[in-house]
């Protein structure tokens, strides 16, 4: 009977020390738990910044379109015209001239249900940016040196005043990306601590989008007056997502 008695004693010792074990072992788990709960304890906010510079450059797209009987012809008329205007816009010294497009095709009359051929049109197309105070009479010049058409003109401002329209922007996002945060958790009695991450979402510009122009061939080229251009503005967007720990 002793020994069964010291047996049991034993046993109940081992069970005590097992169970002391477990439950350390369990604190010693829990604990990073609860420092990742702690760290969990985070608002996450996206701010929108935007700025609104003017617009001082212009870019338009011209060309020359040429009909004619033969292809040789079209074409030969074409390249002749073309390269008049190239000249004198880089006389003008404008900025990013590029050939756009061009095109030779045939011209067909539909009459009686039958298709004859007339003859053929030929297109070459540019486009090129200049200062929006200059767009005016370097396009009626254009025309004068044998341009036909003017498809459209858009709006932009330099690159560098996009640049600093940029910086400007994100600093309106952050700013306001953290007074979001304040609203927030101010209503809720609590106060930000740490910034643990910042996203730039970006900072862009939108791209100009072509405006529809008069054709050439309706511009009194002969007259004295000058074809008014007038720019506008540009809105320049940025977004910031900030996380803070409360």
């Amino acid at each position: 009977m002793k020994y069964q008695f010291l047996s049991r004693w034993r046993l109940q010792i081992l069970a005590a020390l097992i169970l002391a074990i477990f439950c350390a072992t369990t604190l010693v788990q829990i604990h990073p738990v609860q420092a990742q709960e702690r760290m969990l304890k985070t608002l996450t906010v996206t701010g929108q910044g935007r700025e609104i510079i003017p617009t001082t450059l212009t870019q338009v797209s011209l060309g020359v379109e040429v009909r004619g009987k033969t292809a040789a012809e079209v074409q030969q008329q074409v390249a002749n015209k073309t390269e008049s205007v190239v000249k004198f816009l880089q006389s003008q010294q404008v900025e990013k001239l590029q050939t756009t497009g061009i095109r030779l095709q045939p011209n067909y009359n539909y009459s009686n249900n039958q298709r004859r051929l007339d003859g053929y049109i030929g297109v070459n197309n540019v486009r090129f940016r200049l200062e929006t105070g200059e767009a005016g009479k370097v396009m009626d010049q254009a025309v004068k040196e044998g341009a036909t058409r003017i498809d459209g003109i858009s709006f932009t401002a330099t690159d560098s005043a996009i640049a600093v329209a940029q910086k400007q922007a994100l600093k309106f996002a952050t700013t306001d990306a953290q007074e979001q945060a304040d609203a927030v958790l101010g209503s809720l009695n609590l106060r930000r601590k740490d910034i643990v991450s910042i996203q730039v979402n970006g900072a862009s510009a939108p791209i100009p989008q072509p405006r529809a122009f008069a054709e050439a061939a309706s511009i009194r080229a002969s007259s004295d007056s000058t074809t008014p251009v007038v720019g506008g503005e540009q809105t320049v967007q940025a977004s910031v997502t900030l996380q803070i720990n409360y």
